[in-house]
């Protein structure tokens, strides 16, 4: 390999343009996408493109795409539809496979849902074991990943928004009685930018990727309904209060000195 070289499994609402970014900065970027009809789009792009399904045994080339530097894991674990044990069978399969592989880097995209609503700021700390999670499917996923003997790095990240990611559209009309429960987002170019620098700074270890700033459901639905166009909601006070968590990004902040592009989901960009 002549120069550095990415592959990312799961090439889509983020693996894209991270792929594209990584690209322009100079990287050979191998990606994978589940259709065959994206190969193209990607080629297009100046993308080694693999086709890759994780059923959850590989289908395709997936010893082709692992030759490269550093693996980006991105992809949704869909538990609620295949079930918690079917997302830690598809990265079990991938790691293996890592093993065998030049691969010297591993990044894996997880999420914000592994914490449990406490009622508190939550650190990285507070989950590691599937027993302590709300989402036990992707904290094994995540065990998995820290198993192999490649440097690993975890990227917890929040609910993603932006582009055509509004969320007023998600509960315009609706009633919500969760209004007053803070937001954990994070925006689509602030997660291509985090992840462009754990490649870049080669940053190893478990990270939240959360916007800083948290305001309200109801503030962000208000601002987001008003400015789109969308039914505003219907506010209601809920028969009890609203469990919720606050997820910190200090660790980020400070260890990888990230500096948000979007600190305030407030003021996020959307195209419509």
């Amino acid at each position: 390999m002549s120069k550095e070289t990415i592959a990312i499994i799961g090439c889509g609402w983020v693996g894209l343009p991270l792929a594209e970014q990584l690209v322009q900065n100079g990287y050979r970027v191998i990606g994978s996408t589940t259709s065959v009809e994206k190969i193209d789009l990607l080629q297009k792009k100046a993308i080694v493109a693999y086709q890759l399904q994780l059923n959850p045994e590989p289908i395709g080339d997936l010893d082709a795409l692992l030759e490269a530097n550093t693996l980006i894991i991105d992809i949704p674990p869909k538990a609620a539809r295949l079930g918690n044990d079917f997302h830690p069978r598809q990265i079990r399969a991938v790691a293996n496979a890592v093993r065998q592989s030049p691969i010297s880097h591993v990044i894996y995209v997880s999420s914000t849902s592994v914490y449990p609503e406490l009622n508190r700021v939550l650190v990285e700390d507070d989950v590691f074991a599937p027993e302590q999670s709300a989402s036990p499917a992707m904290t094994k996923a995540e065990e998995l990943v820290r198993e192999l003997s490649q440097s690993v790095t975890i990227v917890r990240c929040g609910g993603l928004m932006g582009y055509d990611r509004i969320p007023g559209k998600y509960v315009a009309g609706k009633t919500v009685d969760s209004g007053a429960v803070p937001v954990n987002y994070l925006h689509r170019d602030d997660a291509v930018g985090i992840l462009q620098r754990v490649v870049r700074e080669k940053i190893s270890g478990v990270f939240n990727a959360v916007a800083p700033e948290h305001p309200s459901r109801e503030a962000i639905y208000r601002k987001s309904c008003a400015d789109f166009g969308y039914a505003m909601p219907t506010f209601v006070e809920p028969d009890k209060p609203v469990n919720y968590k606050i997820i910190s990004s200090d660790k980020l902040i400070e260890l990888a000195h990230y500096q948000f592009l979007y600190p305030n989901p407030l003021q996020f960009y959307y195209t419509v």
